[in-house]
């Protein structure tokens, strides 16, 4: 193999590669070698028919085969050879070809650019430290207390009135015909929040323990089959139990109902639960300060393919004249996310930053404990999306990196409470339809934070 540049010109080199006819001829030899043990042809026992046979029926699409895989590994070492850092695919085109010649092709590759740092120790960024008030929490407290009111078993012929929880089994029928999904065992509403179908509750009311009473209701328009939407529907309900409210208690029993050991530890949860969801959004804030002043103190060249790209994907699911009307900025923004990727991947580098398997796993596991009831879901997701848990260690490693940068510019650290942070996150987060058409349904607060992700390590 033979490999020269045929031109250097910017980001973009275009290499000559030739491939001699004898080296093809051997790799031809040997897969017709390969198949004779695995072609079955009619006149010849199995494994014995004839590589010139062999050859005469499927010749075209083996030379073909063959050279697609001489193809990859020539390009793959002329790159290594030429010591060339590849940005997205490389182009090639045939130049010479066919059996008995020798091969010869170019190959149209885009370089990354050369990345020097400069010193990010001058940058400046707010630490925002967020005081949730006692007020918050105590109106947190009791909304959960709302929705886990306790209840106590009525007496056999009490009768159901608003308030009370109505446990019950169901039959139901459309046009005097069951559907998928029209029994149901063990159901239990609160009577007046009208959360099963509109008008259901209120029809429940008066009923007692063993009541049997058939229930008319309207199904959803949003129904998942189609057929059923808007469609009236007779309900035959049996009564198995009513219970009347306790009351919202907020005592040590709630607490353990919520994974606390008692109310204060509760409390303590709710707090930080609270100040996560602000700071989230106020570290995003923090992270574009930073993000800014390491894109405006760099100037790279930036490979047109890599662009192309990066636009593609962001604009994926756009309207053809949504693309055309917002063209120009729509490469602003890959430009800004191609170039804080190339930075910070470089600064993560140059400070052997890595990720490892572990730390992966133990991120998955704390967003499974973040959702409850949603386990197997979330684990699932995962084991059957590789490419979700490679997305989600670039998140990783790019939070290392902030971190690291964190600890080396001038952190302002800002106290203040939830209305400030309020006026702060809301500032930021001021309508920018460009940005959020672009972002691909993300939300703008997190798309103008967002560098190009990071798949490193």
């Amino acid at each position: 193999m033979k490999v020269e540049v045929k031109l250097k010109k910017g980001l973009r080199t275009i290499l000559s590669i030739l491939v001699d006819k004898k080296r093809i001829q051997a790799k031809m030899n040997e897969r017709l070698n390969e198949l004779q043990k695995e072609v079955t042809l009619k006149g010849f026992r199995p494994g014995k028919v004839p590589p010139a046979v062999i050859k005469s029926q499927f010749g075209k699409s083996i030379y073909g085969e063959v050279v697609d895989k001489i193809l990859r590994e020539t390009s793959t070492k002329a790159i290594d050879e030429k010591k060339l850092k590849v940005a997205g695919q490389p182009k090639i085109d045939l130049k010479q070809f066919g059996e008995g010649k020798d091969l010869n092709y170019e190959l149209q590759i885009d370089c990354l650019p050369k990345v020097e740092l400069k010193s990010f120790e001058k940058f400046k960024a707010t630490d925002y430290k967020i005081k949730i008030e006692n007020k918050i929490v105590e109106e947190k407290l009791k909304q959960i207390a709302s929705q886990n009111k306790q209840f106590e078993d009525k007496k056999e012929n009490e009768k159901a009135v608003l308030g009370d929880q109505v446990v019950f089994d169901y039959s139901a029928t459309v046009d005097g015909n069951k559907f998928e999904g029209s029994e149901g065992k063990g159901v239990q509403i609160e009577l007046g929040k009208d959360l099963f179908l509109k008008g259901f509750d209120e029809q429940l009311v008066g009923l007692k323990k063993g009541d049997e009473k058939t229930i008319n209701a309207t199904l959803p328009s949003n129904h998942p089959k189609k057929e059923l939407a808007n469609k009236k529907t007779k309900f035959l309900c049996k009564i198995s139990n009513i219970k009347k409210s306790l009351g919202s208690k907020i005592d040590d029993n709630l607490a353990k109902m919520m994974g606390a050991k008692d109310v204060k530890d509760l409390k303590l949860l709710i707090e930080k639960q609270i100040s996560s969801q602000y700071l989230q959004a106020l570290n995003s804030i923090s992270k574009k300060e930073i993000l800014d002043q390491i894109e405006k103190s760099h100037q790279i060249d930036l490979p047109q393919n890599l662009i192309d790209q990066e636009i593609s994907i962001m604009t994926q699911n756009l309207k053809p004249e949504q693309k055309d009307k917002h063209k120009t900025k729509n490469e602003k923004l890959a430009k800004s996310r191609i170039k804080l990727g190339l930075l910070l991947n470089e600064y993560g580098e140059k400070n052997n930053l890595k990720v490892t398997d572990d730390e992966v796993r133990a991120e998955i596991q704390k967003q499974i404990k973040g959702m409850p009831g949603q386990e197997k879901f979330v684990l699932e997701y995962y084991q059957k999306n590789p490419s979700a848990s490679q997305s989600l260690k670039g998140s990783l490693y790019e939070e290392k990196i902030l971190n690291l940068i964190k600890s080396k510019i001038k952190l302002n650290t800002k106290e203040i409470d939830t209305k400030e942070a309020e006026r702060i996150i809301s500032e930021f987060n001021k309508p920018n339809i460009v940005e959020q058409q672009s972002s691909n349904t993300k939300s703008p607060s997190k798309e103008k934070t967002k560098s190009k992700k990071i798949s490193k390590k």
